[in-house]
């Protein structure tokens, strides 16, 4: 395990609170599987207003259709895919004139897995201006734990782009 991989989540905010002050950007969060977790984090640290516009949980396909997510992404890679992933991080950075968005959508289980896209299989995007990017991360454990370790990769995916 790294030593980023070792850090909690509220020590992974502090880290992010401090590169997003110093550089003057705010962020906004869009989630699914994760519901709201990575959000809750953020807004534990006082002080989290400075930098922090907020989020939306997309948890259903119709509420990422009217977030600005693509039929066609949805239809033809399902919601879990990296096309969702990152339409999902772009649209949320545009709505909320910010200058950088995390965005997840995922499989927490314990059902809706499939061959292609078993339980644990989250998407993790990041939007910045002039720039996008996605990855896949296949994560182990039960619900708890895959919602867990997605929000925190999802900090850390942060903390690596700023």
């Amino acid at each position: 395990m790294t030593p980023s991989e070792m850090l909690t989540g509220a020590d992974l905010v502090e880290t992010l609170a401090h590169r997003l002050t110093s550089s003057g950007w705010r962020m906004v969060t869009v989630e699914s599987c994760t519901g709201g977790a990575i959000g809750s984090l953020i807004t534990d640290r006082a002080g989290s207003s400075d930098w922090y516009e907020g989020g939306w949980i997309t948890y259903s396909n119709a509420l990422k259709l009217q977030l600005g997510v693509p039929a066609e992404a949805i239809d033809r890679h399902g919601a879990v895919s990296e096309p969702v992933a990152r339409a999902m991080a772009e649209q949320g950075r545009l709505r909320a004139d910010v200058d950088i968005a995390v965005a997840v959508t995922g499989v927490a289980g314990p059902a809706g897995g499939s061959p292609d896209k078993p339980v644990g299989t989250v998407w993790i995007a990041w939007a910045w201006p002039g720039g996008v990017d996605a990855e896949v991360f296949h994560l182990d454990g039960d619900r708890t734990q895959v919602r867990t370790q997605a929000t925190l990769q999802a900090l850390r995916g942060l903390q690596q782009r700023l």
